[in-house]
This record gives C-alpha cells, sequence and structure tokens, in this order.
C-alpha cells in the first residue's frame, strides 16, 4: 500500500526554528514548503535535503501570502512559525514603531497565513497548525513588553481558532519555547550588537532550534484523532522569565 505524501508548509524557514523544523520533516518523509523572504538561504536549504521545495514569502505583504496560497494549493501542516523580537526596552521609552512591527509580524502575519492557507487544510481532510509561539506569551519581563504583547496576542489567536475550526476537522497546536539560542534572534532584537545577544545566554544550556524542531516534528506526527492544544518547553536552568540559575563564568 503507497503511503500518501504529506505537505507541509513552513514558515520563517530561512533560519533558526524555521530552517530546522524544514529539515525535520523533510527527513521524516514530508513534502515540505519552505517560505521565506530569503530566497538564496532556501535554496541552500533545499540542497541540504531532498523534499523541500523554496518558495518566497513576506507575511507582512498580503500580496505576497496570496501569491504563496496559490503556489500551494494543497497542505495537510502549517507550521505558522515567522515572527522575531526587535527590541528591548521599557515602556516609557519604546519606540511604537517596533511594537507595531512586532505585532504585524508576529500575530497579523500568522493570521494572514491561516486566513490563506485554511482552504487548502480543510480540503485535504482536516489538516494541521502548527503556532511557534513563546514563553513571552506567558511571561512578561521588563523591557519585553512589544514581544511579550504579541506573544500574548498569539495564544488568543491559537485558542480562537481552535474553537473556530474543531467542527473542520482541523488541529491547532501551539509550541512555544523558552530559551532558544539561535543564530539570529538576538542579532535582531539587539540590531547586530553580538555581544548584547550572547549574554542573554550566558551561564545557560539553553534549546536549539533543531531541539524545537523535534517537538513540533511530534506534535505533527500525532494521530487525526489528536490535539495537541499547547506544549511550553524550556531549558532545565530556565523556570520563569527571570528565575534562570547560570552557571558562573
Amino acid at each position: 500500500m503507497t503511503t500518501p505524501v504529506r505537505t507541509a508548509l513552513v514558515t520563517g524557514a530561512s533560519s533558526g526554528i524555521g530552517a530546522a523544523t524544514a529539515l525535520r520533516l523533510a527527513q521524516d518523509g514530508w513534502q515540505v514548503v519552505a517560505a521565506a523572504r530569503r530566497l538564496d538561504r532556501l535554496a541552500a536549504l533545499a540542497e541540504r535535503q531532498p523534499g523541500i521545495r523554496p518558495c518566497a514569502l513576506d507575511v507582512t505583504d498580503l500580496r505576497s501570502v496570496e501569491q504563496l496560497a496559490d503556489a500551494v494549493p494543497a497542505c495537510d501542516l502549517l507550521v505558522a512559525n515567522a515572527g522575531g523580537a526587535f527590541d528591548l526596552t521599557p515602556i516609557a521609552d519604546s519606540d511604537v514603531d517596533s511594537w507595531a512591527r512586532t505585532y504585524d509580524v508576529n500575530v497579523l502575519g500568522t493570521v494572514r497565513t491561516v486566513q490563506a492557507m485554511l482552504p487548502a487544510l480543510v480540503a485535504g481532510g482536516g489538516g494541521h497548525i502548527v503556532l511557534t509561539g513563546s514563553t513571552a506569551g506567558r511571561w512578561a519581563y521588563e523591557g519585553g513588553a512589544s514581544y511579550t504583547a504579541a506573544k500574548h496576542a498569539l495564544v488568543a489567536v491559537r485558542e480562537t481558532l481552535r474553537l473556530e475550526t474543531v467542527d473542520r476537522g482541523v488541529r491547532v497546536s501551539e509550541v512555544a519555547p523558552g530559551m532558544v539560542e539561535t543564530e539570529e534572534f538576538g542579532l535582531v532584537r539587539f540590531a547586530g550588537d553580538a555581544d548584547r545577544a550572547a549574554g542573554v545566554y550566558a551561564g545557560v544550556d539553553t534549546l536549539s532550534a533543531d531541539d524545537i524542531a523535534d517537538v513540533i516534528a511530534w506534535v505533527a506526527s500525532r494521530p487525526a484523532h489528536v490535539n495537541i492544544d499547547l506544549v511550553q518547553v524550556t531549558p532545565q536552568q530556565q523556570a520563569s522569565a527571570t528565575k534562570i540559575h547560570r552557571r558562573p563564568a
């Protein structure tokens, strides 16, 4: 008996958790559409692993999202991973434009992508949507309000989407990591300041992108009658946003 081909769309796939997830799902036998803005990164990813197809995507651009939906007419799994943090500034000193950018990428970008891909997910007999959230969706911390506000909003999106799609056979899950050290997250947040980015993770055996890809792959591999609503995963040394056991330098 031939195993049916399963198609997964992974957004934000040019680096970090998205790239690791695209690789892991392809290794697990999925046909993966890896979507992001940087096509050169996606092409390099596709060269590393058969079963990955690059596709241009800017989740903040509605036309780009619509073009993605046209390019992926069949979809069984959507990993809505595109997102990021762009500052670590107290509310009193924060730039509202940075807040708007954070919300647009993390929340509105997810909503645009879900809206575009939901018909294909439903047409396939009830697909699966996995959102990459964060412990920031549950834990507030000083300077993190723009990001925590966006990730709290993403929790509301996930919970509401679950209610609205349950009768259409769609599963909706969230994987919410704590401290994950990737090559770009901290650099983007701190405008390229590598020392400041590295300082966040000093003394901690952090999670890796592969750790989170492993969790996402597990969530996606559950039987169709099983919905994993939320997986929150942290390094052993991280008990909250501020309770972190760091090894001495």
